[in-house]
């Protein structure tokens, strides 16, 4: 790789950017692969090829074929552990979706995805307000995932203590057919179809490529009341409109529904894993609908100029029973325990970039704006009707909440990149991030008033990096920025002191960023390090969470500092080693009170551990992986204990778990069969998944199956 003449642009906005990173990659083959119809979020172009060595951020890329070789391809936690500082975790609880945090950005999320920034194909899967969700991600058509840390992520705007960039396959010549299926313990069962393919090159003017996938996903779950049902269907469509332009149609849809198993207290973990009290009682479950649709337009203006452009339209349909008893029900102020929630939400990213040269510097200047809204109709209902004076839940009864909620977002940026020498690069950004939110109460009774009420934040985020290369195979760089977390519609939701209406008094978290990075090549293989600190002003935390309705306050001050290392080394042809460590060490740096009115005792004293959050993590793996024949792999993962609460007074164990699999690829003309059976948690380990925080009947604990095996196969066949 010539560092002489490297740029390097990380355009927050800008979604469809060509850009590939792989530490291997030679120029030549970089600079033919990268056309104007190829796709990232995370724009890190440079003129003479591309490469992660360069890259002066905390990135880490993982293939698709990765996520897919000898895998369930369910869950995104089956194969994203050997990221550092992303700490990804199955609740075995399909309603609730993963628990995903970045630097422990993210880990207070009762369900879904809460301060990490998720895009799919360019198309947002966080909304306006910062939450997101997983559900919709189709591995079986990843070309790869990007996961961004550090102080880069604040210029993606509202709630980017990271970013996770999936970017589906483009089709291209042959055509491929592909058959996958998967049996596994539960009774999980998992069916898929792909077909890929191009009627040219990609090059010439009426040229189209497409790539369809579908799957169904069915299992009875590790834990009672845990069954579940998910059809997915992803499509993405090419064509080259003339020399200098490429249109591109992007269709996803999603149908879920699960069983809620819910939480269980600690002495219910050790008794009995399995068992779902309340999950039983109440009948909780989830059904969720969503369908979108994206256009991406690329336009080659000049030799130093581009345009782009992307819109897409969703809409999402939610159903939710919680387990909450009648009693609190009563209160005519409560929104009863059914959530019925529908959504319609769009946006428009534009931007302009320019390359030049200012006497004997490289330069680039990329501008743009970002609008994206979302329009929400929540309705609450109880979750019980009265036969003959019995109470019979898991029924919609009366409706006790009605009300409409708009959010919109509108962001503008500018970033420049300079190459100031051989071995020297600059980089800076500004994002000026506006969020607004507005809701109308149509829900008023005389024990019920008027909550509507609005609330509006506005940010300058700024970030700058400076990057050295010390050899065309080592680089460090520093970087500095400053990011913000609005509280989501959810948080918004439910007030801490318990009466009805908008928490209103909720401000943003802010948060400074400080990373100090080096990345070496060594032989074909990628060693790096990361050395980082954020603090947080007003951070958000949960005040309290009890049947499915949480609330949130502002906590003060914190502070997550850490180191992250990671090795990806490819030996011996078919042999690959990776390694991950992740030391991270969140802490509250003020006493802190949790609730709206404290005592001595509720009182969070400085020092405390954030919850959600593994001081340390690690991750080891080895495949054997040949194009033909017998392939093989084993991974060690280890998570430390993680606190609860925000009073530290419970802990999910530390554990350490073990997975092999192995199987058996034939290749005969234009067929390929890949056969393999795998076994997670090898030895058999009783130990908690993932924690419910501040849970606060004490049901934090999310326990994680024991020895479970599965196998598959995948069968191709290519038109010649």
């Amino acid at each position: 790789m010539n560092n002489k003449t490297s740029a390097f642009i990380l355009t927050p906005l800008l979604l469809w950017q060509p850009y590939s990173v792989s530490y291997a990659q030679p120029a030549a083959a970089a600079s033919e692969s990268a056309g104007p119809q190829d796709a990232s979020l995370m724009v890190i172009k440079q003129r003479t090829g591309l490469s992660e060595l360069d890259t002066p951020a905390a990135v880490s890329v993982v293939e698709g074929q990765e996520l897919r070789n000898s895998t369930a391809q369910v869950n995104l936690s089956e194969s994203l552990a050997s990221v550092p500082g992303l700490q990804i975790q199955n609740r075995q609880n399909y309603a609730q979706d993963l628990q995903l945090s970045v630097r422990g950005f993210g880990s207070r999320s009762m369900y879904g995805v809460r301060g990490v920034r998720l895009y799919v194909d360019g198309i947002p899967a966080t909304m306006p307000d910062g939450q997101g969700q997983t559900s919709n991600i189709d591995i079986n058509s990843i070309e790869k995932v990007e996961v961004l840390r550090g102080p880069f992520s604040a210029l993606y705007g509202n709630a980017s203590g990271g970013v996770v960039n999936i970017e589906t396959e483009t089709g291209s010549q042959p055509t491929t057919l592909q058959a996958g299926t998967y049996f596994g313990s539960y009774g999980t069962v998992r069916n898929s179809l792909k077909a890929t393919g191009a009627t040219g090159d990609g090059t010439h003017a009426g040229d189209v490529n497409y790539a369809i996938s579908g799957s169904r996903f069915t299992t009875n779950g590790y834990r009672d009341h845990s069954g579940t049902q998910k059809s997915l269907g992803n499509g993405k469509f090419g064509v080259r409109i003339d020399d200098v332009s490429t249109l591109t149609l992007m269709f996803n849809s999603v149908s879920v529904d699960a069983n809620d198993p819910g939480g269980l207290t600690e002495s219910e973990w050790k008794d009995n894993p399995q068992q779902s009290p309340r999950g039983d009682q109440y009948n909780t479950r989830k059904s969720l609908d969503q369908t979108q649709l994206g256009l991406r337009y690329q336009r080659q203006m000049s030799d130093n100029d581009e345009l782009s452009l992307m819109t897409w339209h969703g809409e999402r349909h939610t159903t939710q029973y919680q387990s909450i008893p009648m009693s609190p029900q009563l209160n005519p102020a409560h929104a009863g325990g059914v959530i019925v929630l529908e959504r319609k939400y769009q946006g428009i990213d534009t931007r302009w970039k320019h390359q030049d040269n200012l006497g004997s510097v490289p330069f680039s200047l990329t501008g743009g704006i970002d609008y994206e809204t979302m329009t929400e109709r929540r309705q609450g209902f109880e979750n019980y009707n009265l036969n003959n004076g019995v109470t019979e839940y898991g029924e919609k009864g009366a409706q006790r909440r009605n009300e409409k909620n708009q959010m919109w977002n509108l962001d503008p940026y500018l970033q420049t990149s300079w190459e100031l020498t051989s071995q020297w690069t600059l980089d800076a950004g500004l994002r000026y991030s506006t969020v607004n939110f507005d809701s109308k109460d149509y829900y008023i009774t005389s024990g019920n008033g008027d909550d509507s009420g609005s609330a509006s934040y506005h940010k300058l985020l700024p970030m700058g990096s400076i990057n050295y290369a010390l050899t065309p195979a080592w680089n460090l760089y520093f970087s500095a920025g400053r990011g913000f977390e609005t509280p989501t519609i959810n948080e918004l939701s439910y007030r801490s002191d318990g009466e009805a209406g908008l928490n209103t008094g909720l401000k943003p978290s802010t948060s400074d960023t400080f990373e100090l990075g080096s990345k070496t090549r060594v032989g074909n293989g990628l060693v790096t390090a990361a050395l980082f600190q954020t603090n947080t002003d007003n951070e958000l935390v949960v005040a309290e969470s009890s049947g499915g309705r949480t609330s949130y306050i502002n906590a003060g001050k914190t502070r997550r500092r850490g180191l992250e290392l990671s090795l990806d080394q490819q030996f011996a042809m078919d042999w690959r080693m990776k390694m991950a460590w992740t030391l991270l060490d969140a802490t509250y740096r003020n006493d802190t009170c949790g609730t709206s009115s404290c005592s001595a005792d509720e009182m969070v004293p400085a020092g405390n551990r954030l919850p959600g959050i593994a001081r340390n993590m690690g991750y080891v793996s080895l495949e054997w992986a040949p194009e033909a024949g017998w392939h093989a792999g084993a991974d060690l993962r280890y998570m430390s204990d993680i606190e609860v609460d925000d009073q530290n007074s419970a802990q999910a164990p530390a554990y350490t778990v073990a997975s092999l699999n192995t199987g058996y690829r034939f290749n005969w003309s234009s067929w390929s069969l890949d056969l393999f059976g795998r076994v997670d948690n090898l030895f058999d380990r009783q130990y908690v998944g993932s924690v419910i925080v501040n849970e606060s009947n004490g049901r934090y604990f999310e326990p994680a199956p024991g020895r479970n095996w599965g196998g598959g196969a995948t069968l191709s066949y290519t038109f010649e």
